[in-house]
């Protein structure tokens, strides 16, 4: 966690710890923020001074749990380098991170899963704010003339939906063994060389033959 700046960011900081360790061993939906409260030695009053509400307590662990990933992203897309490699890092470099926090504590990471779920609306800004970093990257291998012949939108669309196993943290869970460094580089470049080849073929629509 970051450095306290304040009493109260000090404070904040180790109400979040506290609330690791409920989720830890509790599950990030079984515990209350009465629990808290007793975990942390506070009253309840006390304790809503510096989270009102449980979705505020996961908004703030939400913004620590995202800002390693974020500052990944945003680097990214400020960096020079070939669009190919850009777009692998981008993926590549997050997929180490979560996967350094599974192996670390998979049950927490788990337990941190159901919270994003009980919590949603509080994350997806986060999740939107990925796919905006994403589209940056995409936009600039259309400009190189990946993608010919698509919108934006779509293209953004059908790379989230095929690079799931790797970015997902739910699905990497059941299948972290297959979500490799060297499965990724795989995959990053068959969607590239993919939408490079011969696009006259994909523009013949294929007739719908229907048994009767």
């Amino acid at each position: 966690m970051p450095r306290p700046e304040t009493d109260i960011d000090a404070k904040r900081i180790e109400i979040m710890e506290v609330a690791d360790k409920i989720i830890r061993e509790r599950g990030a939906i079984s515990f209350t923020m009465t629990d808290l409260a007793a975990a942390a030695n506070m009253s309840q009053s006390n304790l809503y001074r510096f989270f009102d509400s449980k979705d505020a307590l996961a908004e703030a662990m939400a913004g620590e749990w995202f800002s390693d990933l974020h500052k990944i992203m945003e680097d990214l897309v400020q960096t020079d380098m070939p669009v190919e490699e850009k777009l692998y890092l981008f993926f590549a470099k997050r997929l180490v991170l979560k996967r350094a926090r599974y192996d670390e504590d998979p049950e927490l990471f788990e337990s941190y899963m159901e919270l994003g779920d009980e919590h949603f609306e509080v994350i997806k800004g986060y999740v939107d704010l990925a796919d905006h970093y994403m589209a940056s990257i995409l936009a600039e291998a259309m400009e190189n003339g990946y993608f010919e012949g698509l919108e934006l939108d779509a293209v953004v669309s059908l790379v989230n939906t095929m690079m799931q196993p790797f970015c997902n943290p739910k699905l990497m869970m059941q299948m972290m063994h297959l979500a490799t460094e060297e499965r990724l580089r795989l995959v990053i470049s068959t969607i590239l060389n993919g939408m490079r080849a011969d696009r006259d073929q994909a523009a013949v629509k294929p007739e719908l033959h229907i048994a009767r």
